[in-house]
C-alpha cells in the first residue's frame, strides 16, 4: 500500500499539516520538525502528491508549451530545451500542438481545465493574436519567438526579424551578390514577412535590385525542395536568401540535382543555424537565431508572471549573426563602402529596438 501523509505525521509524532507545511515552499515550518517529516518519509517510502499540493496552494507547477511546427526538426531542440529550463526550476511542460489549428479557444480551454500557471507561446507561425486569446481567457501568457512590438500585447521574447532580413541583404552584398531571391516559409507566418520586409528594405537602401519573392508551403525540407523550381529556371540570379535552415536544404538539393554547383552557380543562406547546417552535405551558411537565449528568457519570464501577474508586457530583442560555412562565395575584401555604411546603422537601430 502506498504510505500516506497521515501514516508519516504519526511516525514523526507531528500533526498532519506540520507534515503538509514541511513539503510546502515557503510555509513556515522549524529545521526539527522538517528533518523529522523527511526521516518519517524515507523510512516509510512515502513521495508527496504533487496533485494534494496544487490543491493546497493553487498552483499545478505546470506551464503549457504551445507549438505548431513539429514537422522541423529544430523543434526537437526546442522542446528539449523548455523541458529541461522548466525541470530545473520544479515545474513541468504541458505539450500543446495547435498544427492545423485555426481557432485558439478549444485550447485555452484545456489549459485552464489543467489550472496551467501560465503558458509559452512557442512558435513564429501562429498569428500575435493567438497569444492574446490565452491571455484574454484569463491565462498567464509569454511568446517566444513572436512578432516584437514596442508595445506588445503580451510578453514577447524572440529576434527582430526584420532586422534580420537587412542582415541578410548585408551579408549577400558583401560578396559581390547582385541578382538575388528570397525563398520564405508560409506567406501567412509574420517571421516570414518580416525578413522579406527587412531583404528588400536592405537591398533597396544600398542602391541594389528588388529581389524576386517566393514562398515554401511550410517550414519544410519537401516544401524548399518544391518550392524552388521556378527559380532555377532563372538563370540570372546568383544566390537566394532562405527564411529557414530547412527550407534552404531542400532548395539546395534540388539546385544540386538539376546541375547547379553550390556555391559556384548559385549560393544559398539559410537561417536559424539548427544541428543539420553544420553537416558536411550541407555546410550552410545561416543566419543563426539565439534559440537558446530565446528560450532561456521566455523561461524566466513566465515564472516571473506566476508570481507577478500584473507586470506590463514587453518585448526582449535577441540580436542574430552570420555563421560562415561554405554555401556563399567569400566576403570580398573591402566590401562595397555603400553597403557597409548605409546598412550598419540601420542594423544596429534594429537590433536596440
Amino acid at each position: 500500500m502506498t504510505p500516506t501523509l497521515k501514516e508519516v505525521a504519526e511516525l514523526a509524532g507531528v500533526s498532519t499539516s506540520a507534515v503538509s507545511r514541511a513539503y510546502t515552499d515557503g510555509a513556515s515550518v522549524s529545521a526539527k520538525t522538517r528533518a523529522r517529516v523527511e526521516a518519517a518519509a524515507k523510512t516509510l517510502g512515502y513521495v508527496p502528491s504533487l496533485i494534494a499540493r496544487s490543491l493546497a496552494t493553487s498552483r499545478t507547477k505546470l506551464i503549457g508549451l504551445v507549438a505548431n511546427n513539429f514537422q522541423n526538426p529544430v523543434f526537437l531542440d526546442v522542446f528539449d530545451l523548455y523541458t529541461r529550463a522548466l525541470q530545473a526550476r520544479g515545474f513541468r511542460p504541458l505539450l500543446v500542438n495547435l498544427t492545423d489549428v485555426s481557432d485558439p479557444s478549444d485550447s485555452a480551454r484545456l489549459l485552464r481545465q489543467y489550472s496551467v500557471d501560465g503558458v509559452i507561446v512557442a512558435t513564429s507561425t501562429l498569428p500575435p493574436g493567438f497569444a492574446v486569446a490565452f491571455r484574454d481567457a484569463g491565462l498567464k501568457v509569454v511568446h517566444a519567438f513572436g512578432r516584437t512590438a514596442r508595445r506588445p500585447l503580451v510578453h514577447v521574447v524572440g529576434i527582430d526579424n526584420v532586422a534580420a532580413g537587412r542582415l541578410a541583404a548585408k551579408t549577400l552584398i558583401e560578396r559581390g551578390y547582385r541578382r538575388v531571391a528570397f525563398l520564405g516559409g508560409p506567406k501567412a507566418a509574420t517571421s516570414t514577412q518580416d525578413r522579406a520586409v527587412g531583404f528588400v528594405k536592405g537591398l533597396k537602401a544600398a542602391g541594389e535590385n528588388a529581389p524576386r519573392l517566393d514562398h515554401a508551403l511550410a517550414y519544410s525540407y519537401d516544401s524548399g525542395r518544391e518550392a524552388i523550381g521556378q527559380l532555377l529556371e532563372d538563370a540570372r540570379i546568383e544566390a537566394i536568401f532562405c527564411g529557414d535552415d530547412l527550407i534552404c536544404m531542400g532548395a539546395m538539393d534540388a539546385a544540386r540535382a538539376a546541375g547547379r554547383d553550390v556555391p559556384g552557380d548559385l549560393g544559398f543562406l539559410g537561417f536559424n543555424d539548427m544541428a543539420m547546417a553544420r553537416w558536411a552535405p550541407y555546410s550552410l551558411t545561416t543566419i543563426r537565431q539565439p534559440i537558446d537565449d530565446i528560450i532561456r528568457c521566455s523561461v524566466e519570464r513566465i515564472l516571473e508572471l506566476v508570481e507577478a501577474p500584473e507586470a506590463a508586457p514587453v518585448s526582449t530583442v535577441f540580436p542574430c549573426a552570420v555563421v560562415e560555412r561554405s554555401t556563399l562565395r567569400p566576403r570580398l575584401s573591402g566590401a562595397p563602402k555603400r553597403a557597409d555604411d548605409v546598412l550598419r546603422g540601420r542594423l544596429e537601430r534594429g537590433s536596440r529596438r
